[in-house]
């Protein structure tokens, strides 16, 4: 099947203008802008059953649809700021392919009537912005951007921002936060977005890849579309395949596309032919899937069917966790990222994560007790439903459900006579080989 977005695996050099465009770019946009209304356009994107790429799945157009129309000037803004270990699709993306994701935006601004874009990207990125305000200046020159496209009334100016490196504007409201020049901190919502966004108007913010996706739609059709994956979770994906496989990378296929398929197929299968013990499928962020049978593995990879397996699909960052990986090590790695990352705007979510690392590191370090263990679930829980944005919850999801679907790997690590050490370091730490939010 030929690629959607990682187009530039099948077509050389089109991240290239002129490769781009003759291969069909940009006939989307022009054709949206002086063919289309732009609810058209909305309804188009509605019909197609695309998801928002950055996590949550909501539905493009639905969100699109929502925007404040008596309240303007409104704005789009892309989230580039990828940021979540064990996720590196966007960036692929940006470099291969960037003229369908810039199309992509260029798109939905005219559908919901903005005459201004925003590309946030991590700070990490800079390299990347440089060559998107390469990609951007072209557009302009060629007639793309700019004032009364194609002979229309229609205007458009794209611009890059640069963050500082900080996980919490990848959460859109922090976003808009930094965007503004303020500290990168969640807002407390309502209002949402699309009513009260950028600069106090309304605004519309999705992941590089639901950007990516839009074009294809609009130049193929929605049935088109439809006619990939699931009817729950239409289209194809980028899976970022990452932990302790053989060959880990990013993988476009469609939804339904089974884990098994996923880690053996694309993936070569696990290191050392070991068995796989869990898998994150939303990067750190996910709850941890227990692969105690084979049908945990012949799990469909779409919205609704990885939910009956306790956990959210996310942005499909995949990592995978074999037999010689202790949970207390995972767990330690994910609540010590996400200490480090929370801007400590509310109390829960400031406070439970440096109790939960300061608990976690006691177990870790063989000096805990199986109250401690009970403290540390007791603190997670106490956390849930109780923060200003994802993060905090995100940072109880591995401990929560490691406790609960791992407890023999927890009672090892409170009872040194039980352990089984892996790999034992020189200091006698349990260390393992799954490079679980490092770089």
């Amino acid at each position: 099947m030929a690629y959607v977005l990682l187009r530039h695996r099948d077509v050389p050099d089109i991240n290239q203008f002129d490769v781009y465009k003759k291969n069909g770019g940009f006939t989307a946009f022009q054709n949206s802008v002086t063919k289309m209304t732009p609810a058209a356009v909305i309804d188009m994107v509605k019909n197609s059953g695309l998801r928002g790429r950055g996590g949550a799945g909501f539905p493009t157009g639905m969100k699109w649809a929502f925007i404040d129309n008596k309240n303007w000037p409104h704005y789009v803004v892309a989230n580039a700021d990828e940021s979540e270990p064990g996720t590196f699709k966007d960036r692929e993306i940006m470099e291969g392919n960037p003229f369908q994701f810039l199309e992509g935006v260029a798109i939905a601004c005219y559908a919901v009537g903005a005459n201004a874009a925003y590309i946030y990207l991590r700070g990490e990125f800079w390299q990347l912005a440089d060559f998107l305000d390469e990609k951007i200046a072209e557009m302009e020159e060629a007639g793309l951007l700019g004032d009364k496209l194609f002979k229309s009334e229609y205007s458009l100016r794209m611009y890059t921002h640069l963050g500082a490196g900080a996980y919490i504007c990848g959460e859109e409201t922090a976003l808009l936060e930094s965007l503004e020049g303020k500290r990168g901190q969640p807002r407390v919502r309502p209002p949402f977005p699309p009513s009260y966004g950028l600069y106090g108007k309304p605004t519309i913010i999705n992941n590089v890849e639901t950007f990516a996706n839009v074009p294809m739609i609009l130049a193929n059709g929605a049935d088109w579309y439809k006619s990939m994956g699931t009817a729950d979770s239409a289209g194809v994906k980028v899976f970022s395949l990452s932990g302790r496989v053989r060959k880990p990378g990013n993988y476009e296929l469609p939804f339904g596309t089974t884990f098994r398929d996923l880690i053996y197929t694309h993936g070569g299968g696990v290191q050392d032919s070991r068995s796989v013990k869990a898998l994150m499928a939303a990067g750190a962020s996910s709850s941890l899937i227990l692969v105690d049978n084979d049908k945990v593995l012949d799990t469909p990879m779409d919205y609704a069917t990885v939910r009956t397996l306790g956990a959210d699909l996310g942005s499909a960052s995949v990592i995978v966790i074999d037999d010689t990986v202790p949970m207390d090590w995972l767990v330690n790695k994910t609540v010590h990222f996400f200490r480090h990352e929370s801007c400590g705007k509310c109390t829960p979510c400031r406070e439970g994560t440096y109790w939960m690392s300061t608990i976690i590191e006691r177990i870790h370090h063989g000096e805990g007790t199986t109250g401690d263990v009970d403290l540390l679930l007791n603190v997670a829980k106490q956390m849930q439903g109780k923060c200003l944005c994802a993060l905090g919850e995100f940072s109880t999801m591995a401990v929560v459900s490691g406790i609960e679907r791992f407890p023999q790997d927890f009672k090892k690590a409170v009872e040194p006579s039980l352990s089984l050490i892996p790999n034992p370091s020189p200091d006698g730490r349990r260390e393992s080989p799954l490079p679980l939010g490092e770089g």
